[in-house]
């Protein structure tokens, strides 16, 4: 029988760390995840690791296409936001909907939906009630969205309807 080595103890990165380090750290199930450098991963790559991981998208245009803001679109995400989709879906154990991603409509800025920072997913009760119950509260964004971030530096706002999440590493 081979034995694993021990997984390394992890400590939250700072944002800008996290934004610009790789990091590898060992997801629950035993899967090893990586986040690599700000890389741009295409939309059938994306779509093909978020359904493996039973991470699923919605658009109000029924579409993927980046230029079109009722679509969906992961073309251009990061694959540290892709890696930190699938950490949440794991360690929370709720079904993920992704309602926003890379299309164009979202607010621009560094670490934007446009940046591949960010996802926007469907509000769940169980989504919600994890994020509350995993999260520390740290006051409201401009316009009004509760505000949790994970130890990870990872950001959760509220905006009613939904998640807005900035996924600044691979943890959530």
């Amino acid at each position: 029988m081979t034995r694993l080595p021990a997984a390394p103890v992890r400590r939250p990165l700072t944002r800008r760390a996290a934004a610009a380090a790789a990091t590898v750290v060992l997801g629950l199930g035993g899967v090893l995840a990586t986040a690599g450098p700000a890389s741009a991963v295409t939309q059938a790559d994306a779509q093909a690791q978020l359904q493996a991981a039973g991470i699923h998208a919605s658009s109000s245009g029924g579409c993927t296409t980046q230029g079109n803001p009722t679509c969906t679109s992961y073309s251009g995400i990061r694959q540290a936001t892709i890696d930190g989709a699938r950490t949440l879906r794991s360690a929370s154990g709720c079904a993920l909907t992704v309602t926003g991603g890379t299309e164009v409509g979202h607010a621009g800025g560094t670490y934007s939906h446009e940046a591949g920072y960010k996802l926007d997913f469907s509000r769940t009760t169980c989504l919600t009630s994890w994020i509350h119950a995993t999260y520390t509260y740290t006051g409201v964004r401009g316009d009004g969205a509760a505000l949790y971030e994970a130890g990870s530096g990872n950001v959760y706002a509220d905006e009613g309807n939904h998640w807005d999440v900035t996924f600044y590493s691979c943890g959530c």
